[in-house]
């Protein structure tokens, strides 16, 4: 392989917007290189071979070369395999793919995430539930990011018990939950639940959802995620 060529990579199409007249710059999500920016050179051309190739939540072979920050875009193949996303779960890919965007550096190889993102499209077209399959992607981002915390040890180094009541301090880790006044608590058994990545006790899956969403608003500086406001109204509509 020539320095500044490559070819073949196990990739997702995370977000793509019109450039110039006749191409897209793309946000391409690949197992070995991480969150790549690329120039689709005439993709937006009616006889481009790439158009009906470049769809989110599709498994794609993509080639690229150069050694700017933005590279070109050389050949891209469809991997085939995988159903296309439909109503919520479309709604749910757009979360998984905002996240990603926003939050993971670029060129930043994370096989890692990309693994359990492709685990959560095919649960989300295979209509698994929702909730676990968003919530597992969100522990893996969490960790893949550095900021997994332990969930089974408090922060006064105590093992954490399952009939015990905790709160959750924003980078520090549980707290049990005597004199932290109206802090959102959770069972002790839900934090070694997490710990596990077990998400099927109901309890648990309802309240990783609460922890999960403080911990990424975090991560995103308090700054809304456009999926969510979308998801939301939605649901009022």
């Amino acid at each position: 392989m020539a320095a500044g060529r490559i070819a073949q990579q196990d990739s997702f199409l995370l977000h793509a917007h019109p450039w110039r007249e006749t191409s897209l710059v793309l946000d391409l999500f690949s197992r070995e290189h991480g969150r790549v920016a690329l120039v689709a050179k005439g993709a937006r051309r009616p006889t481009s071979q790439w158009r009906g190739v470049l769809m989110a939540f599709q498994p794609l072979w993509a080639s690229w070369s150069g050694r700017a920050e933005v590279k070109t875009l050389t050949d891209v193949e469809w991997q085939g395999g995988q159903a296309l996303l439909t109503g919520s779960a479309l709604l749910c890919g757009y979360y998984a793919n905002e996240l990603l965007t926003r939050l993971l550096p670029r060129e930043d190889a994370h096989p890692g995430l990309f693994d359990a993102y492709r685990a959560l499209l095919t649960a989300l077209a295979a209509g698994e539930r929702q909730d676990p399959a968003l919530r597992g992607f969100e522990l893996a981002l969490l960790a893949e990011l550095g900021y997994a915390p332990s969930f089974d040890e408090d922060l006064d180094g105590d093992a954490v018990q399952p009939d015990g009541r905790y709160v959750f301090i924003i980078e520090q880790g549980p707290a049990k939950a005597e004199g932290f006044g109206d802090l959102a608590s959770l069972d002790g058994q839900t934090l070694l639940d997490l710990a596990r990545k077990d998400l099927s006790r109901p309890a648990t899956l309802a309240q990783a959802k609460g922890l999960m969403r403080r911990l990424i608003a975090h991560l995103m500086g308090g700054l809304p995620l456009e999926s969510r406001r979308i998801f939301m109204e939605l649901q009022e509509l």
